[in-house]
């Protein structure tokens, strides 16, 4: 309602104001990527919250002191710290930055001894190993669900912050990590600043399929054999007689002692004879010759003409919609399994005959084997979104139907399938694939050389047409439908926080 009222009024503060309001409600709550869950015992330096600005001529070791008791800090000197004369100048500073500053200028670093006191040593190899405090700390890395990401995420705490000891554990989705007490905020602080979730993004797929079936029977269909049969003498007067009907025919061979009258079965055969039996001598025949002993007829088959036209056709529009991870491989399948046999199982020893004659029911069935086939769409697809608008994926689409056909009676599948990579802009329609097939048939059936002359084909022989035609279209549109969380752009390591 917001909307509509923002889409008559695009001034209507009231309007936008609660639609961003009903927005932020219905927006996902989201949680930090790493959370610490343990830690060991470590001291917690606890400066002054205020800012300092130093102008500094002098000894380095006072300097040292002078910035760390500004912010409520007592400091130990080492042995090895040297005195030498220093300028520092800095305006409107912290307590870390100041004391980061400081020992830059002074070769030194610091390691706090208690909430108030910090101990300052040369910045040194031997030094850093007897003085840095080592903490303990575990995060619950709850995104990090396979060996692959943890041992990434792995990867860049040793090379960015120099952490040596970096253990991680899967099936827990934890990452422990063991460094210096200065090192480890700033861990903190990247893993928590890595965003609540990765990006995600909602795939518009859409298969268009168009098939057309188009059959055209035309012409005249002329008889191309004949049959020949023999012809009683005793039945030549039955034979060429017109005009009578089957009771009259029956009578008169009653009269002649043709058939016996009690005899059911004769009049039976003679009664399918006369109802339609080919090479019956009972058809009136096209020409007889004979005349001897022998009389022969001769038939010839109908003469018919065909005009017919046969058109079918198919729209068919598949549609799915899956959202997906960036990153990470997503699955569906929309269809059914179609079982189909590859193998029977039975005994070679005994068969059903075998089994009637013996007389022990020992007869056991063909014990069949299936095999199911995915019939549908199939997609498998890993997005990565880039930027705020592009997004590239790998793709695996597969479309699979019964084709109405089969081979030793096993179906036949059709299938089409397509593997790439595209890289698309969110909310921009793509076609990855598309086909068109098309099938032509065409028969002629008539007498030999005059079925070959153009004109005379035409009127003396049977045309059978069959087009078929397939298109398919398969459309991507991406949409984005949540964003990387933005990181903190610096991350300052400059001590215990």
């Amino acid at each position: 309602e917001f909307g509509n009222a923002l889409h008559i009024d695009a001034n209507n503060d009231f309007a936008r104001q609660r639609l961003n309001e009903a927005l932020d409600r219905a927006g996902p709550q989201t949680h930090p990527y790493a959370r610490l869950i343990d830690e060991s015992d470590e001291i917690r330096l606890i400066p002054r919250d205020n800012l300092q600005s130093f102008h500094f001529r002098g000894d380095s070791r006072q300097l040292l002191t002078q910035i760390a008791g500004a912010y409520g800090i007592t400091v130990t000197l080492d042995d090895s710290v040297v005195t030498r004369k220093v300028r520092f100048d800095v305006d409107e500073v912290g307590f870390y930055v100041a004391m980061q500053l400081a020992g830059a200028v002074t070769k030194t670093f610091w390691a706090p001894l208690q909430e108030k006191q910090i101990l300052v040593a040369t910045d040194s190899t031997e030094n850093h190993r007897l003085y840095d405090r080592m903490g303990l700390r575990t995060f619950y890395v709850p995104d990090a669900s396979s060996q692959q990401e943890m041992q990434d995420l792995s990867n860049v705490l040793r090379t960015v912050f120099e952490i040596k000891f970096v253990s991680s554990d899967v099936a827990k989705s934890t990452l422990t990590v063991r460094a210096p007490q200065n090192v480890l905020n700033p861990v903190s602080q990247f893993l928590e600043s890595l965003g609540s979730s990765h990006p995600e993004v909602m795939l518009d797929i859409r298969v268009f399929e168009v098939s057309r079936t188009v059959i055209q029977n035309f012409g005249l269909q002329i008889p191309n054999q004949f049959n020949l049969y023999n012809i009683p003498i005793g039945a030549l007067g039955l034979t060429l007689a017109g005009g009578q009907s089957i009771q009259d025919l029956i009578n008169q061979l009653i009269a002649s002692g043709g058939i016996n009258q009690a005899n059911s079965t004769s009049i039976a055969a003679l009664l399918a004879q006369l109802t339609g039996g080919n090479n019956s001598i009972f058809k009136q025949p096209l020409a007889t010759f004979g005349g001897g002993k022998t009389l022969f007829g001769v038939s010839l088959g109908t003469l018919g003409a065909t005009l017919s036209r046969n058109e079918s056709q198919l729209r068919s529009l598949q549609h799915v919609t899956i959202r997906a991870s960036q990153g990470k491989d997503a699955t569906m399948n929309l269809g059914s399994r179609y079982p189909i046999i590859n193998a029977s199982f039975a005994p070679i020893f005994n068969t059903a005959a075998i089994s009637q004659v013996i007389g022990n029911n020992s007869f056991v069935a063909p014990v069949p084997s299936f095999t199911y086939e995915d019939l549908g769409i199939t997609l498998k697809v890993k997005p990565v979104v880039h930027g705020e608008s592009d997004v590239s994926m790998n793709l695996e689409l597969k479309v699979r139907s019964l084709t109405g056909a089969s081979a030793n009676g096993v179906p036949v599948i059709g299938n089409r399938e397509y593997t790439g990579s595209i890289n698309v802009r969110d909310e921009q329609p793509a076609v990855v694939a598309g086909e068109i097939t098309t099938t032509e048939q065409r028969s002629l059936s008539g007498i030999p050389g005059i079925g070959q002359f153009p004109v005379l084909s035409r009127a003396t022989a049977m045309h059978n047409n069959e087009n078929d035609s397939d298109e398919m279209l398969i459309v991507v549109t991406p949409h984005i439908i949540r964003m990387a969380e933005n990181q903190e752009s610096e991350i300052w390591m400059t001590g215990v926080k």
